[in-house]
C-alpha cells in the first residue's frame, strides 16, 4: 500500500478511460482545480449517494473553479450504466487494475464492520492548478461528503 498523499505533494499523473472509453488524463486539467474522488463500486448504495451528491453540486463546484473526476475499479460498461441511470454530469474513470488507486493510497487495508479488510478506501484528493495536492481526504463518508468538502474548501459561507 502506498503512503497517503500529503498536502503540497505532486499529484501522480494518470490516464484512464472514461465511461465511453475515451482517455482522460489528470494533466488535461492543468491550470484548473480538480476533485478526484475514489469510490468502491458503481451502482452500490453508498457510491450512488456520493455520486449524486457531486452531481447535484456540480454547478456550484464548477463556478468555484473545480472539475470533478470519479474513479473506480469498474469497467466502462458498468460506469456508462451508472452514469445513465443516475444522470451523472462528470467523467467516471475506470481503473480495473487499481494502479491509480494504489498511487493515490486509495486502496489498501481498511476497517469494514469491525474487521480489517483490503479494498478501495473511499478517498477524495483535491488537486490544485499546478498539479499539487491541496486537500487529501481519506476514509470519507459517502453521505454528506460534498457538504463537508465544500466547507473544507471554503465554499460555504
Amino acid at each position: 500500500m502506498s503512503d497517503r498523499l500529503e498536502k503540497g505533494a505532486s499529484a501522480p499523473d494518470f490516464t484512464l478511460p472514461d465511461e465511453t472509453g475515451k482517455a482522460v488524463s489528470l494533466s488535461d486539467y492543468r491550470g484548473e482545480k480538480v476533485i478526484v474522488y475514489f469510490y468502491p463500486a458503481a451502482s452500490t448504495p453508498g457510491c450512488t449517494t456520493e455520486a449524486c451528491d457531486f452531481r447535484d453540486n456540480i454547478n456550484s463546484l464548477k463556478s468555484a473553479g473545480y472539475q470533478v473526476l470519479g474513479v473506480s475499479k469498474d469497467e466502462a460498461p458498468a460506469l456508462q450504466k451508472f452514469r445513465d441511470e443516475q444522470g451523472l454530469n462528470f467523467p467516471l474513470l475506470s481503473d480495473p487494475d487499481l494502479t491509480v488507486h494504489t498511487e493515490y493510497a486509495a486502496y489498501g487495508e481498511k476497517s469494514l464492520y469491525g474487521k480489517t479488510v483490503t479494498g478501495v478506501i473511499r478517498s477524495t484528493i483535491v488537486v490544485g492548478e499546478d498539479g499539487t495536492v491541496e486537500l487529501p481526504l481519506y476514509n470519507v463518508k459517502a453521505t454528506g461528503h460534498v457538504k463537508s468538502l465544500r466547507k473544507k474548501l471554503g465554499l460555504d459561507a
